[in-house]
C-alpha cells in the first residue's frame, strides 16, 4: 500500500496554482491562435497537485538521476504543462509568452527540448508505452523512481494503450501510475458518442490495475490519491480523474466547440473576467 500519512499541504496555495494555470494557458492560446483550451482548463488541478508535492523533482536539475518521471500523454495540453513548470522554475515565466511562435522551443505539443519534459508527445497512445518502460527499467535498476503517465479519455480508444495496460500488471510495475483526464469529450464529439469507454473503471480492475476514481477538480481528492501510490503493492495503479473539458470558464464547459477554438475579443474579455472573478 502507499504511504499511511498523507503529508501536510496547503489546500489554498494549490488551488491558486491551478487558478494560474487557466489564466496563463489562456492568455498563452489566445496570443498564440492556437487549440486546445478546453483540455489544458480540465487538468489544471491535476498538474497543480503533481507539482505541489508529489512529484519528486527538481527544478535546478532536471535531469537529476533519480527524479519521478511525467509522462504527459496527451500532448496536446502543452500549454498548461510549460505552464506549471514555468510557475515552479524549471524556466522563467516570461518564456510563456513565446508559446507556438516561430523558433520558440514551446511547440504546440509536449516536446523534450523543454526542462522538465521527458518525453515528446502529441500523437496520443505513445506515452503510456513509453512510460511502461520506463518504470520496467527503474525496477530492474532497484531504484525508488515512481513514473506517472497522464492520459486524456479519447486516447484510451488507441490499441496501444491497452497493450501496456496488459503489460504492467504481468511485471508488477507498482512503481507506475496512470492519472486519466477523464473529461469526457474528445476532438470530434463526446466519448460516449465516438467510442464508448464504460464501464471504465471495471475495465482497468480486469486488467489487474489498482483503481481509484476521483473528482479530478478537487485538489483535496487528488492529493490523497496521489499520496497513497501505490493503491495496492505489487500492482499498478490508475486514478480515474472526473473532470469538466474547459473548466473555469462557464461558456467554455462541457463544449466541444473548445477543443479547437481559442479566445479572441468579447470571448477573451469575457473569460478573462470570469476567471478573475473567481481567483481564489
Amino acid at each position: 500500500m502507499g504511504e499511511t500519512t498523507i503529508p501536510a499541504a496547503d489546500f489554498a496555495e494549490i488551488r491558486a496554482l491551478a487558478w494560474r494555470l487557466r489564466r496563463h494557458t489562456l492568455e498563452m492560446t489566445s496570443r498564440a491562435g492556437s487549440s486546445h483550451v478546453g483540455t489544458n482548463f480540465s487538468m489544471a488541478e491535476i498538474l497543480a497537485v503533481l507539482y505541489s508535492g508529489v512529484l519528486r523533482v527538481d527544478p535546478a536539475r532536471p535531469d537529476w538521476p533519480a527524479r519521478d518521471r511525467f509522462v504527459v500523454s496527451k500532448g496536446h495540453g502543452a500549454a498548461a504543462v510549460y505552464a506549471v513548470l514555468a510557475e515552479r522554475g524549471f524556466f522563467p515565466l516570461q518564456e510563456l509568452e513565446t508559446f507556438y511562435a516561430n523558433g520558440s522551443r514551446l511547440a504546440g505539443h509536449v516536446t523534450k527540448t523543454v526542462p522538465g519534459v521527458e518525453l515528446s508527445t502529441g500523437s496520443l497512445g505513445h506515452g503510456l508505452p513509453v512510460a511502461a518502460g520506463m518504470a520496467l527499467a527503474a525496477k530492474h535498476d532497484g531504484t525508488s523512481t515512481r513514473v506517472f503517465c497522464l492520459l486524456s479519455d479519447g486516447e484510451c480508444d488507441e490499441g496501444s494503450n491497452w497493450e501496456p495496460i496488459l503489460f504492467a500488471p504481468q511485471h508488477r510495475l507498482d512503481n507506475l501510475v496512470v492519472i486519466v483526464d477523464y473529461n469526457k469529450i474528445q476532438s470530434l464529439g463526446s466519448v460516449a458518442e465516438v467510442m464508448e469507454l464504460e464501464p471504465f473503471a471495471d475495465k482497468w480492475r480486469a486488467f489487474r490495475w489498482a483503481v481509484r476514481e476521483v473528482d479530478g477538480h478537487s485538489v483535496e481528492a487528488l492529493w490523497e490519491a496521489l499520496h497513497a501510490v501505490p493503491a495496492e503493492a505489487g500492482r499498478p495503479t490508475v486514478v480515474i480523474a472526473h473532470t469538466v473539458k474547459g473548466k473555469g470558464v462557464s461558456f467554455m464547459e462541457h463544449q466541444l466547440l473548445w477543443h479547437y477554438r481559442n479566445a479572441k475579443g468579447d470571448e477573451l474579455d469575457a473569460a478573462r473576467a470570469e476567471l478573475e472573478a473567481a481567483r481564489p
